[in-house]
């Protein structure tokens, strides 16, 4: 039996094991993508409030909650990219290879970010 730290790929049997936790990951992100756009479209109905006078403070506080629904929304899209991505390495085993080192990245990172590229180590040497 091989040792983990030799390895160069993952088993089928292991990415389908991933493609299964970030199908999840994807699901819940289109759900909470999806209420952030319901929550966007409900606050863009209230338009009889700008014509009330005096109104300024609350229209000016209505906008930037609108504005961090919509960062919310941008980084829930990336995040979903970053999933397809991770599923589309899977398919053609890339999968859980570091891009900057061609080391194996360990399944514990794996688990706790599905769509990373990198070992830690590569990562750190970045910053």
């Amino acid at each position: 039996m091989q040792q983990e730290t030799t390895k160069t790929k993952y088993t089928d049997t292991e990415l389908n094991e991933f493609r299964d936790l970030i199908q999840g990951k994807i699901n819940m992100a289109r759900e909470e993508l999806y209420d952030l756009a319901g929550t966007l479209s409900a606050s863009n109905s209230n338009g009889d409030d700008a014509a009330i006078a005096g109104k300024t403070l609350e229209d000016g506080s209505a906008t930037f909650e609108k504005e961090q629904i919509n960062q919310l929304a941008a980084r829930q899209k990336k995040f979903i990219e970053q999933l397809e991505a991770a599923l589309m390495r899977i398919d053609n085993k890339t999968y859980g290879i570091c891009r900057s080192t061609g080391k194996l990245i360990p399944k514990e990172r794996l688990r706790a970010v599905p769509h990373t590229t990198q070992t830690m180590e590569a990562k750190l040497k970045q910053a």
